[in-house]
């Protein structure tokens, strides 16, 4: 059994730290580096994790001054000494089999990562009906870059419901990237562009923590937030272009793009009207890809913002965005969701128009 290192960035997650660690602790496979990272926390969790390490011998604790979630992972990678890399946010969970289903698949295939299906929890850690990938449709396959039916539905953005190769990460020299926001993205679609040995299952490896209302969106979604994502949006799609994959990009930006507009009419952090103009304004580059490469917003709200803002008809686009604030707050976290989430019929024009790109 070769060892897997699992990296646990912590930060004031005191109410959920116990039954993050206890997924650990007790999964079916036991041969695990579990590498628990203190990034600054300034509640009791730097104690737990320390309580932890005295019971299980697997434990590895560091404590650091609070740089941020792609710093924390970046610690516990220079420490790791397992075969096998996964990582596990702090407020979230695994299922009790998750790094054994991982494990036998990424050494059948001698993968450089695969990639798990995953399903989420409330607040309570009770979870949704369904999982993210409906099992009957997304059997267990290898991914492929060119393949927009299946592999781009699954090839998301997160690193937690994966186990990377250690010498693959080691051999991209690949790392989260400091003082950025997205840097799973940023590190994700690194992989997925460098790679053309991964693979997909559909056994449920992670529980994912929804809050219930959109209160850390509201209150984080700052402009200096959207500064950072902007940053981040560029290298990503930097790293698609000069890799002749404008092709997949396309399908990642019909994704993201819904989603990065949400987060804009959710941010009550932007008080001012001047404020929301400006992050308009300084975003309009990655709107504007919305024509360039012929991607439009199945959702109609969230289109005529678009249109407005492409239009520089920054007023009405004000007015849309306050609009569509008032409707999400009325509706469930479920519908919530699925106003940004991409659809068959969306993926079926976009496919229609491969052969450009």
């Amino acid at each position: 059994m070769d060892k897997i290192s699992i990296i646990i960035p912590v930060y004031n997650v005191e109410k959920y730290i116990h039954t993050s660690i206890e997924s650990v602790l007790n999964q079916t496979y036991s041969n695990l580096e579990i590498i628990l990272v203190d990034d600054g926390t300034k509640d009791n969790c730097g104690k737990i994790c320390d309580e932890y390490k005295k019971k299980d011998n697997r434990i590895k604790v560091i404590h650091q001054e609070n740089m941020g979630l792609a710093e924390a992972r970046n610690s516990g990678m220079k420490i790791a000494t397992g075969k096998y890399i996964m990582f596990l946010d702090s407020d979230d969970f695994y299922e009790k089999n998750s790094c054994e289903v991982l494990y036998n698949e990424i050494t059948k295939r001698d993968a450089d990562f695969v990639i798990g299906n995953y399903i989420h929890v409330d607040t309570e850690g009770n979870k949704w009906e369904n999982p993210l990938f409906d099992a009957k449709i997304y059997t267990n396959f290898k991914l492929s870059i060119r393949d927009y039916q299946k592999s781009f539905f699954v090839m998301n953005s997160v690193v937690w419901n994966k186990i990377y190769k250690r010498e693959f990460i080691e051999k991209m020299n690949l790392k989260f990237i400091k003082g950025t926001l997205a840097e799973d993205a940023i590190f994700s679609t690194f992989c997925y562009v460098h790679s053309n040995n991964a693979y997909f299952i559909n056994d449920i490896v992670y529980n994912y923590r929804q809050n219930a209302a959109n209160s850390t969106i509201s209150t984080t979604c700052t402009k200096k937030y959207f500064e950072k994502i902007d940053e981040a949006y560029k290298l990503i799609f930097e790293n698609f272009e000069t890799t002749n994959n404008i092709g997949f990009y396309r399908y990642f930006y019909a994704r993201i793009m819904p989603y990065l507009l949400c987060k804009i009419i959710d941010s009550e952090a932007l008080e001012t009207d001047e404020e929301k103009i400006d992050v308009i304004k300084m975003l309009k580059w990655f709107f504007k890809q919305k024509e360039e490469y012929d991607v439009y917003v199945v959702n109609e709200m969230l289109n005529e913002i678009v249109n407005n803002i492409l239009e520089e008809n920054y007023e009405n686009a004000l007015k849309k965005i306050e609009e569509a604030s008032q409707y999400r707050k009325k509706i469930s976290c479920v519908k919530a969701e699925k106003m940004y989430a991409p659809n068959q019929e969306l993926y079926k024009h976009m496919s229609e128009n491969d052969y450009k790109y």
